[in-house]
């Protein structure tokens, strides 16, 4: 009874703005006054280890790459690893491997973990009920390096539902919580940095942890993956994977998004040497039909972890979204469709980066579409100017990052 009162409030305020405020205000102090008691109640335990991609949706990003570091490394044979996931069930399969147990993202049992774990590994914004003592580590290795400007650094208002005041307080008030940032390159720690408010002396530039499988993975992993996904065998995949816009948010429930390209265009040229892997954010909300494109079109979006996609891909099109940092430490090709460059720079984010920096061609019109990518498929090279963009953004990315970020931010050597 006490639940179904409290979802029926929450949709009540979804309508309305104050009320939603109101509800968060009050959800917030109930839980936070729970974790803080709680926190005082028991013991930190150093050798607990808490595990949390976007905010318990995944089993992916850099808090599994070094959760299975650690898992094949002596050192942690007696520590104890907890995922904080959405949906238990799905994650049950964690449960086989060692030392490993689950909880339940938000619950009241989650609060508890965390209290009693000294290590927080987490790839987003932490729930606003939760602070850490001052026992607790919390490393934040977050999710890409920006293309997008991102907390502090963004001057556009964005109609997302918050003020640009509230995005500046959540970044500074996470940022100071945080113990270590690890970090690919100098690039990411300067943005980021700036982004949360935060000086350089808590990032730890080991390289980044979820990018290890990049150079590790072998062509039995492709195969495999393939085979998973139903992929017919001689078709090249083109792996689609845009971003979200901040003016399309659903206040108490997400980001819808429109799709801007014409996929009807792209099957009419394409379906039958290609099918496309479409990735949405994992803030997107919406259920997307493609039941005409059955065979050319696969909804990857709920699939976990994307560098599984990245390495069955022969070239990646995006628009702002950081996935073409990580991907281009495989060197293949990277195309850019923009085809709201405008609204986006001007009215929404703005970037940390010139144009003219990206590592591959860019297109603002549907129309420009096929040209580009049959233009890449017939003469892309990994050139000069690819090969500087790596040096820059991806410094100090190789197969090792997870271990190094686990010597720095957890055994501190």
């Amino acid at each position: 009874m006490k639940k179904r009162i409290n979802k029926l409030i929450k949709k009540f305020g979804q309508k309305n703005r104050l009320i939603f405020k109101i509800y968060k205000c009050f959800f917030k102090i109930k839980r936070s006054k729970f974790f803080d008691k709680y926190k005082r109640s028991v013991p930190v335990n150093d050798k607990i280890i808490v595990f949390e991609s976007f905010q318990g949706r995944l089993y992916a990003c850099s808090p599994k790459a070094m959760y299975l570091a650690a898992m094949n490394d002596e050192r942690f044979s007696d520590y104890t690893f907890i995922w904080a996931v959405r949906d238990v069930k799905k994650y049950a399969f964690l449960t086989e491997n060692a030392n490993t147990k689950l909880v339940k993202y938000g619950s009241y049992d989650y609060m508890k973990k965390l209290a009693e774990a000294k290590y927080w590994v987490v790839n987003s914004t932490l729930p606003v009920y939760i602070t850490p003592g001052a026992e607790h580590v919390l490393v934040q290795t977050w999710h890409g390096t920006p293309l997008k400007r991102l907390g502090c650094d963004i001057k556009k208002q964005g109609n997302n539902g918050q003020k640009l005041s509230e995005i500046y307080n959540q970044y500074r008030a996470q940022g100071e919580m945080i113990t270590f940032f690890p970090s690919p390159s100098e690039f990411y720690t300067e943005k980021i940095g700036s982004a949360y408010d935060q000086g350089k002396e808590k990032f730890i530039e080991c390289g980044y942890p979820r990018n290890d499988f990049l150079f590790s993975y072998t062509d039995e992993d492709v195969k495999r993956i393939k085979e998973e996904l139903g992929i017919p065998e001689g078709k090249k995949v083109l792996l689609y994977a845009p971003t979200f816009r901040d003016n399309m948010h659903e206040r108490g429930r997400g980001f819808h998004y429109d799709i801007g390209i014409d996929f009807d265009m792209l099957k009419r040229e394409f379906s039958k040497d290609y099918v496309i892997l479409f990735r949405a954010h994992y803030f997107i909300i919406d259920k997307f039909n493609f039941d005409e494109y059955e065979g050319f079109i696969y909804n990857v979006s709920k699939y976990d972890d994307i560098n599984e996609l990245y390495i069955i891909s022969d070239m990646l099109l995006t628009d702002y979204s950081s996935v073409f940092f990580d991907f281009a430490n495989l060197k293949k090709p990277v195309m850019f469709f923009m085809y709201d460059f405008e609204e986006y720079k001007n009215n929404l984010r703005d970037f940390y980066l010139e144009m003219s920096e990206l590592p591959g061609p860019i297109v603002y019109k549907n129309e420009e579409l096929c040209a580009m990518i049959r233009e890449t498929e017939k003469n892309f090279v990994y050139d000069e100017k690819y090969r500087k963009f790596n040096e820059r953004f991806n410094t100090y990315n190789d197969a090792s990052s997870s271990l190094r970020a686990l010597g720095k931010c957890i055994l501190n050597g």
